[in-house]
């Protein structure tokens, strides 16, 4: 199970951002991807300095390019865009809760005040498409949506996506027991 916590770290929340457009969330969120993936870099021995304004550019023209596909819009005032690097070696995602939604263009016609951003090194792409469903499904839970809309600060953030991934690990364990129970009642019936 993918976890919000494996892909966000503390320092990529934005509470209460003023933003106006779709292109600045969009540069926003570029410019905390490209530090990140500039913080990684120096810890990769021989490993060739990230240019952040080039990194920057990067991440906005993937962004926009995957929305030319298909608005990341997900209703309700929520929004998830996505994009491939040919940078990094694990996801990153950024967090944005927006101080008033803005013009999406979303299919049910919602301004988006919350924007849950995730750019994904081109390699290691495949787990991450698999998990995707299930981490957009997790992400639109109306109580976590209500929770994060409401929340007063980056570190309320982070603690309400880390209670979600705790949640979802205990829901998921539940699951197991009962299916291996199952298993187990089965044989005995035989």
């Amino acid at each position: 199970m993918l976890k919000f916590t494996e892909l966000l770290s503390p320092e990529n929340i934005r509470q209460g951002l003023v933003c106006t457009s779709k292109k600045r969330a969009f540069e926003i969120i570029s410019c905390l991807v490209a530090k990140q993936l500039s913080e990684q870099n120096k810890d990769v021995e021989n490993a060739e300095d990230i240019d952040l304004q080039d990194t920057e550019t990067l991440c906005v023209d993937c962004l926009f390019s995957r929305e030319k596909l298909g608005n990341s819009s997900l209703g309700n005032g929520l929004a998830m865009p996505k994009g491939r690097l040919p940078l990094g070696d694990k996801p990153i995602a950024v967090f944005l809760q927006l101080n008033a939604p803005l013009e999406y263009d979303a299919p049910d016609h919602r301004e988006v005040d919350l924007v849950f951003a995730l750019l994904a090194p081109t390699e290691h792409c495949s787990n991450l498409v698999q998990e995707l469903p299930h981490l957009v499904e997790r992400l639109k839970d109306k109580s976590l949506v209500k929770q994060l809309r409401n929340a007063q600060s980056a570190e309320e953030i982070w603690q309400i996506f880390q209670f979600a991934d705790t949640h979802a690990e205990h829901e998921l364990a539940e699951l197991q027991m009962a299916e291996q129970q199952n298993v187990a009642e089965q044989k005995e019936e035989e």
